[in-house]
């Protein structure tokens, strides 16, 4: 009886743990996805403000983008180009993701991939959707989550 009660307490204590582990995550996916949407309302408000944008993107961060043909390196080229396209005929209005997953690793490591669409408005009004895949890596570093690696990814059409 003494043994299937160690086993049973046993039994609990791991099934706690792991409860409190996929809450952790979960909290964790709260707070990776309220960055990416805080970015997104950054660039709605002020699509030329690249510090409020990228103040969530660590110093050496990298990017894969279907605009160009190699790997952009470093947070400052990121937000020279970001300052350049700011001011492009087109404004975002609305951004939206969908289908998110977020994977943690250690508690230190994340990795969230989603569908981003949304709408963009022209100078004329015109408005036209825009569709991505896109894969976001963060790292805990002091204590903040930063990004250092994304990809981004034309979603096209099916045929």
């Amino acid at each position: 009886m003494r043994r299937t009660g160690i086993g049973l307490l046993v039994l609990v204590c791991a099934g706690a743990a792991t409860a409190l582990a996929q809450q952790g995550a979960s909290a964790t996916a709260d707070e990776i996805i309220a960055i990416v949407k805080a970015q997104w309302a950054a660039e709605i408000a002020d699509p030329k403000n690249m510090a409020a944008q990228m103040k969530d993107v660590a110093e050496d961060y990298t990017e894969f983008d279907g605009d160009y043909a190699t790997r952009l390196d470093g947070k400052a080229m990121n937000m020279r180009l970001g300052e350049a396209t700011g001011s492009a005929s087109g404004k975002t209005i609305a951004s939206e993701m969908a289908n998110p997953k977020v994977q943690v690793y250690n508690g230190d490591v994340a990795i969230l991939t989603y569908n981003y669409v949304g709408v963009t408005r022209d100078k004329d009004g015109k408005t036209e959707p825009s569709r991505a895949k896109s894969t976001r890596v963060y790292v805990k570093q002091g204590g903040k989550w930063v990004m250092v690696h994304a990809n981004f990814a034309s979603d096209p059409l099916p045929h």
